[in-house]
């Protein structure tokens, strides 16, 4: 009968529990600088709560979770705790929410009631490929354009050709009239444009594998940011997918900072 009376104490002990989750979306760290950053904070966590990382071509989502009895304490605390990460990393933060950064680039083309198309050399479809992932994204996504010929870039997107004699296709000339150009074509308030060496091949000492130049259109204003990105093929394209995502989401949220001029040379 003990046992019984123990097994029923226990049992609402643990009912009586209360779990509360919260979440943050940050960009533009590998997991060696994240945990570098993030060592101090996971320090000071309090023993009901746990940390969990998920990092993935840059873009990462920290989850913590704590579980007690008191639900009020608990829920201060983790708002506490939610509000520090985000300070910690306030100009990576892409959503405090459990969302991908497909979701948070629709919901915002949703609720600006823009339009967005692709153009893409290097991603070869993959930017369409994630965003249409998204349930709803017929509403804001008009199309792509697979650009991976010179000629489909001069012929179909009007990129001068000079431009890619002069400058060669991986260059910040050609990806912003790729981003003008599918703009032009597809009617499109927005657009993002990719041209890179995803490899194995290809690189070369002025420009190795890796380097993608990335340029993003929002109505008027267009950017444009070379990066050079670790890792194999499908990383790099994947790499390059999400920057191009996050610099629309940044330029959306007028919180896009300039990069310094980046010359081809």
């Amino acid at each position: 009968m003990n046992e019984k009376k123990t097994s029923v104490a226990k049992k609402d002990a643990k009912e009586n529990l209360h779990r509360e989750t919260r979440h943050v979306v940050i960009y533009g760290y590998t997991k060696q600088e994240l945990a570098k950053v993030i060592k101090h904070f996971e320090t000071q966590l309090p023993e009901y709560v746990k940390i969990t990382v998920d990092s993935s071509n840059l873009v990462t989502k920290i989850t913590i979770t704590g579980v007690d009895s008191g639900l009020e304490l608990l829920r201060f605390q983790m708002n506490r705790l939610h509000q520090n990460l985000n300070d910690i990393f306030s100009e990576e933060v892409v959503s405090r929410e459990d969302k991908t950064i497909y979701q948070v680039l629709g919901e915002l083309l949703t609720e600006r009631e823009l339009t967005v198309a692709c153009a893409e050399s290097c991603t070869g479809g993959n930017l369409a490929h994630r965003i249409t992932q998204i349930p709803g994204s017929s509403a804001y996504f008009l199309g792509s354009v697979v650009s991976y010929s010179n000629d489909v870039k001069a012929d179909v997107l009007k990129v001068p050709r000079r431009e890619i004699a002069c400058n060669g296709a991986v260059s910040q000339s050609v990806v912003m009239a790729m981003a003008k150009g599918v703009a032009k074509l597809m009617r499109s308030d927005c657009a993002i444009a990719t041209s890179g060496i995803a490899g194995p091949q290809g690189g070369t000492r002025l420009k190795p594998v890796g380097t993608v130049w990335i340029a993003v259109k929002c109505r008027e204003q267009v950017v444009s940011e070379c990066i050079r990105f670790d890792g194999d093929r499908n990383t790099v394209i994947e790499s390059a997918t999400n920057h191009g995502i996050v610099m629309l989401i940044n330029m959306l949220r007028n919180s896009y900072v300039m990069q310094e001029d980046i010359s081809d040379d």
